[in-house]
């Protein structure tokens, strides 16, 4: 088969189409023939040679995958060859084919196209675990999410309005903020011209900047507040006042997802289409996507995301 190695650390440049080993399902496995994968922002720190892959995984980038199950291993009944899937990987689907726990594969929901459905394995998994799941958003509460525009901000927007909250979200334009207010955010702060703290107070914050944030998003916290950290854009290190966390009796979290076991993944994934597949198949949340860039031309899709200028995923299709 055929799929993107990073021959290098360094630009998109170094993103290469090339022959490899075909992967063959294990016990327990699912082989998928891919239709689609998507961009996310560990593909590229991991083509920058800051984010290598788990020990014992693909070192192919490619975090999420859609298309039609090829085989089967030892001992997986829930899956059949043909069954149009989408998976959750740690890594792998930059690629023709891919093997994958069978705990980490979904159907795809009805209505969605199968291109389509490449880019919600990922940002539907990391924002139910964590907004929901772990931060424990309820209907009538406000959920601030940092980087609206972005594949997980996007959905992230489009599931908490669908399950009643109230929704704001931070993005670089004016441009970026009426797009995310069309996909149901309340209001949106643009963070070149206003300070986010001193607009907002949040139950639950989904934070991807890390130290750059943390003292603003402590103040933006209400009372019993949950700041859920799930990246470090802008930084690994920065000083917590405690004396305010104790005043609001909030909290602190800060989680990934890749790494997790794959049982712990297959309890998000199996929590994600009973509670997130529901609300897409009748429409309330919808995948959001910005492009569709042929696979081979994956160093082309990651000067897109690098750029800044997307909303919503960018897609990989064969």
């Amino acid at each position: 088969m055929r799929a993107i190695e990073i021959t290098r650390s360094g630009g998109p440049e170094v993103l290469e189409w090339r022959e490899v080993p075909d992967p063959r399902p294990e016990a327990g496995e699912v082989l998928i023939d891919v239709t689609a994968s998507a961009v996310n922002r560990a593909d590229v720190l991991q083509r920058m040679g800051f984010y290598d892959p788990p020990p014992g995984t693909s070192p192919y980038p490619g975090l999420e995958v859609s298309g039609v199950v090829a085989e089967v291993g030892a001992a997986v009944e829930q899956f059949k060859p043909g069954d149009r899937v989408c998976a959750l990987l740690a890594g792998g689907g930059y690629a023709e084919r891919v093997a994958a726990p069978w705990q980490q594969v979904m159907p795809v929901p009805r209505g969605v196209r199968l291109e389509e459905a490449a880019g919600l394995p990922e940002v539907a998994c990391t924002v139910w675990s964590n907004v929901f799941m772990l931060g424990r958003l309820r209907k009538g509460e406000t959920l601030l999410v940092h980087g609206g525009a972005s594949g997980i901000g996007t959905f992230a927007v489009q599931l908490a309005k669908a399950l009643g909250a109230e929704v704001v979200a931070t993005v670089g334009s004016d441009e970026k903020g009426e797009r995310v207010k069309e996909l149901g955010a309340d209001a949106y702060v643009n963070y070149r011209e206003e300070d986010f703290a001193e607009k907002v107070k949040a139950d639950v914050i989904l934070d991807i900047m890390g130290a750059k944030y943390l003292e603003r998003n402590v103040r933006a916290l209400k009372t019993g507040g949950r700041l859920v950290i799930i990246g470090l854009q802008g930084g690994r290190k920065a000083e917590l006042d405690l004396g305010a966390l104790l005043a609001k009796r909030a909290s602190v979290h800060a989680t990934t997802l890749r790494a997790r076991p794959v049982e712990e993944k297959g309890a998000i994934v199996r929590s994600v289409v009973d509670n997130v597949w529901p609300l897409i198949e009748g429409g309330a949340v919808r995948p959001v996507v910005y492009a569709e860039v042929p696979m081979s031309d994956a160093a082309e899709a990651h000067r897109m995301l690098d750029s800044g200028s997307h909303v919503g995923k960018i897609l990989l299709v064969r």
